[in-house]
């Protein structure tokens, strides 16, 4: 029987230790070591009749696979199209923001047949959930269990068209002596789900559990080892989420999905646009509408700015949604080739809806609803605006125009404002007035 030796691992990064450490040397984080026992490996690698040998890649053939839909639009998008075969797909968020709710949907509406393994809730309730956010239109196998073995061999034996996970925190190796959620147990289990899947050309999608920092719980080494990592975001008491990814081996990092949490289940969002307009009574100064982009997705968000005087001495600076540093950027360029005195006022902005927004060319419609609340002008809500300002006061292009122009123009809007440096390839849309200027003064001029 092997020895078994008892080692101190970081909880954050995987880092060893022969004794307990305070602030680990690897990461910085602190109290984060863990004693596990660990049983050394009985059998060591030989490098000895290997059949795989090395190819000239003009020599490696594959086969183009078609990617398999998911029945959830927004899902779709953010994996680039649909799920591949046998890849490993990582999704995370806090408690409580909807992630079983997703995947549950999923394995509801999903062509063929589908296996969800819980660690987390027995098989009544994940049926009692089931009746609350659909009915099924496949073959769904429901699966009860935290240990991998088990979840392996039944991943084999019914070779279904996709399996979930829900979660990795929660299941354990009976090769491994610590507990499950550990390092080395949500190590070992996702290297054995990954096999498995690569092996099967199964697609497997895990829920990970996230940290009080955000970061998803476990080494780091696991978001290396996954094809996919999604990231589900949003307020818990607000009906809107995102899902975001931040690594992808087979599509674009920079798409995201929109969804409504309902009593019901999740609701795909195809026209973000409309509830990131809010309704408002009469005609606000302060408000202007800006036209964004989120991956190839054209988005139209509000703009909310509140200037007034300071009364407690240095002016306050804050933004909800937008960078505050390029914010201050803002201010000084309005304040140096505009003339606007904001040195002694407060300024308070929002990107209405709850949107994080870092496409630089929400820049103009910023610094025309910081100059629409200081003259207390409210603009037209028929107007938007895309492009980037410079420290010069210049505006400048941003990457498809085009695309903006159009999504202004589905939404009723009658004029839209940008760089007239922007490469366009077609003529601008009936019904709609594209003004084209080059430096900031210009729109102020035009609108004030």
């Amino acid at each position: 029987m092997a020895k078994v030796k008892s080692v101190y691992i970081c909880q954050n990064c995987g880092a060893e230790s022969a004794k307990w450490i305070g602030k680990c040397p690897s990461c910085g984080e602190w109290n984060s070591y863990v004693e596990e026992l660990v049983a050394p490996k009985s059998a060591q690698v030989r490098l000895s009749g290997s059949k795989n040998k090395p190819k000239l890649l003009s020599e490696v053939s594959y086969e183009s696979v078609q990617r398999l839909s998911t029945a959830n639009a927004e899902l779709d998008r953010v994996l680039g199209g649909g799920l591949v075969a046998g890849s490993l797909v990582l999704l995370g968020g806090a408690p409580g923001i909807g992630k079983s709710t997703l995947l549950l949907q999923v394995a509801l509406h999903m062509q063929g047949s589908i296996l969800y393994i819980s660690g987390e809730e027995s098989e009544g309730q994940i049926k009692m959930r089931a009746e609350r956010v659909g009915t099924p239109t496949n073959q769904l196998y429901l699966m009860a269990e935290t240990a991998l073995s088990p979840a392996i061999e039944a991943i084999t034996i019914l070779k279904p068209q996709l399996a979930i996970i829900d979660s990795i925190q929660t299941m354990h190796s009976e090769q491994i002596e610590s507990a499950p959620g550990s390092v080395s147990q949500v190590r070992e289990c996702t290297h054995e789900l990954m096999k498995t899947a690569k092996s099967s050309g199964i697609p497997i999608l895990l829920i990970g559990h996230i940290t009080k920092d955000g970061a998803i719980a476990g080494p780091k080494v696991l978001e290396h080892m996954v094809d996919t990592v999604l990231q589900f975001e949003g307020d818990r008491h607000m009906s809107y989420r995102l899902l975001r990814t931040h690594k992808n081996r087979f599509g674009s990092t920079s798409e995201i999905g929109i969804y409504e949490m309902r009593g019901d289940g999740l609701r795909e969002v195809s026209n973000p646009s409309e509830i990131l307009l809010t309704q408002r009574e009469g005609k606000p100064s302060g408000i202007a509408i800006g036209a964004t982009l989120e991956g190839n997705r054209p988005l139209l968000v509000e703009v909310q700015a509140l200037v007034t005087p300071a009364s407690y001495g240095t002016p306050q600076r804050s933004s909800t949604g937008f960078d505050a540093r390029r914010l201050n950027m803002l201010l000084a360029v309005l304040e140096k080739k505009i003339g606007l005195r904001l040195s002694a006022q407060d300024v308070f902005l929002n990107i209405a809806g709850g949107l994080r927004v870092e496409d630089p060319a929400i820049d103009l419609a910023v610094c025309m609803a910081i100059a629409s609340s200081f003259y207390d002008t409210p603009l037209e809500p028929t107007l938007c605006f895309a492009g980037e300002v410079g420290l010069g006061g210049e505006i400048r292009a941003v990457r498809q125009t085009e695309q903006r122009i159009k999504e202004a123009e589905k939404l009723g809007f009658e004029a839209i404002y940008f760089s007239k440096y922007a490469d366009l390839a077609q003529a601008a849309p009936r019904g709609l007035q594209c003004r084209a200027l080059g430096r900031l003064d210009q729109v102020i001029q035009a609108l004030f």
